[in-house]
This record gives C-alpha cells, structure tokens and sequence, in this order.
C-alpha cells in the first residue's frame, strides 16, 4: 500500500478498483475554521501518520524543540519513557546540545498499564514493564520527555525507579499542555476531578510525583508547533498563484487544554 492522500474535512469519497472521486463535500458555515483534535498530534496518533500535509513524528520532534526552548534545565542527559514520546525527546536533545539515551527499556512481555481495574495495579503494572539501563544514567542529571501526564500515576514510579537505580537528579518536562477540560467529541478523557492539573497536588506536582522540577509546553507552543509547516506550505502555494487560496483559515480543537469547544455545548 501507498499514501495516496487525505480525505478532506466533510468530504464523502468513492473508491473503486479503478479511481478515487469526490461525491461531495459538505461545507462549513462561512468564516469557521476547521477544528482537528491536536491531541492526535500529541499522542492518539501513529507517528508515521500524515495529518494536514504534514508527519505526525516531525510534529512531535518540533513540540521537543519548542519545550526546550521554554524549560531547558542544567542536566547531563535527555531521555524519555518508551516511546510514544521519543520524537519530542530527541528534538529536545537536539535544541539543548545535550546527548539523547535510553533508560528504560520496554519488557515486551507484560500488557498495558492503562487497562488494570484500579491505581495501584497500574502502578505495579508500570514497575514491571521496564527494564532500567542503569549504566547510561548513573551519577548524572536525566530530563525525561513524556507526551502527556494525564492523572500522574504512572510517572511516580518510574521516577522512583530512576532514582534507586543511581539518577543524581531526574527532571520531567512535557511535550504538550495539561488536560485541564472533559472531550465531548468521543475522546474518553476522565473527568475533570480525575485530571491531575485539576487537583490541589498540581500547583506542587514535583514534589508529588518525585521530581525535581516539571515543566509542561504551552498552549501557544504546541499550536505553534503544529502549524508552523502548514502555514509555510499555503504561503508557498498562494505565492505560486494569481488568486488568493480558497482554502479556510487554519483550525485545531484545544477544548480539553483551554475549555473552549468548537461548537457550542447543548446540555
């Protein structure tokens, strides 16, 4: 199989063993921009998937890059926690100048963390899934990447394990923004009582997961990030016209970061 291209917003496709047509495509109210989740970016997504014209993983790199930007942080090492995160932690190992190694290493031989019926579980769940490469980390300072803190459980123990394992010190920073806002458009986010950014333990969320410091990245930063090369592509295009671009003004949803939805809420 090939990449062929995107199905656009609203629009309704035939594919036959011969072509792909257009049947339709349903427009938007005038003036309303388009509103993808950005949390396919950030996480739900493959990061070989193509969204807009762009790669998920280059996405990803640029948000590491962005958060180093605004939390670089004196350390030795840049790691992440494998490795749906690891795109944003080589970009911010890269901005920083600092060497990206692995500390963890996967045990492929235990299921998933988030499935277990309650916290503790989870959290045994996670001390079993990883290995610790203890050479490559101790005696020095280690910034972890991760994409997402979403409750705070899991980060605990593995910060735990970093420091008996020899970590002199151990750093979290975030490759995107806190869930602070419940998604109605069919993403099982917890409820607001359940976020961690929600909860009293936030406004000393290092000190409650064990870390020494913990940085997420901007709202403005992960947009920024998102559609930096769709801006570059449509200026480009535009310049290579004699009229304007018919296409809409650029939109992403960051209701469950900002509580502000795309369409209004009918209770």
């Amino acid at each position: 199989s090939r990449y062929y291209r995107e199905v656009l917003p609203g629009e309704i496709v035939k594919i036959s063993r011969y072509d792909v047509q257009t049947l339709d495509v349903v427009p938007r109210p005038e003036g309303d921009p388009s509103a993808f989740c950005i949390f396919e970016y950030v996480y739900f997504a493959r990061p070989d998937s193509i969204f807009e014209g762009q790669m998920v993983y280059s996405v990803r790199r640029r948000c590491g890059q962005q958060l180093a930007i605004e939390a670089p942080v004196e350390a030795d090492l840049v790691s992440t926690v494998p490795e749906s995160a690891t795109p944003a932690a080589l970009g911010y190992a890269q901005k920083c100048g600092l060497p990206y190694v692995e500390v963890l290493c996967k045990n492929r031989y235990v299921g998933r963390t988030f499935i277990q019926p309650n916290m503790r579980l989870r959290q045994l769940g996670v001390a079993k899934k990883f290995g610790v490469l203890s050479d490559n980390f101790k005696g020095k300072r280690v910034v972890i990447i991760d994409d997402s803190i979403v409750r705070g459980n899991t980060i605990s123990p593995i910060i735990k394990l970093l420091r008996e394992s020899g970590a002199k010190e151990v750093h979290i920073r975030v490759a995107s923004p806190p869930i602070r806002f419940p998604c109605y458009m069919g993403i099982n986010i917890p409820t607001k009582e359940e976020l961690i950014a929600n909860r009293p333990e936030f406004h000393d969320l290092a000190n409650y997961i064990g870390a020494d410091s913990v940085v997420y990245l901007s709202v403005e930063g992960l947009v920024s990030s998102v559609q930096e090369s769709i801006k570059a592509r449509r200026e480009n295009e535009n310049s290579l016209k004699t009229q304007k671009s018919r296409v809409g003004k650029i939109g992403h949803c960051t209701a469950c970061l900002t509580g502000e939805y795309p369409v209004e809420l009918e209770w």
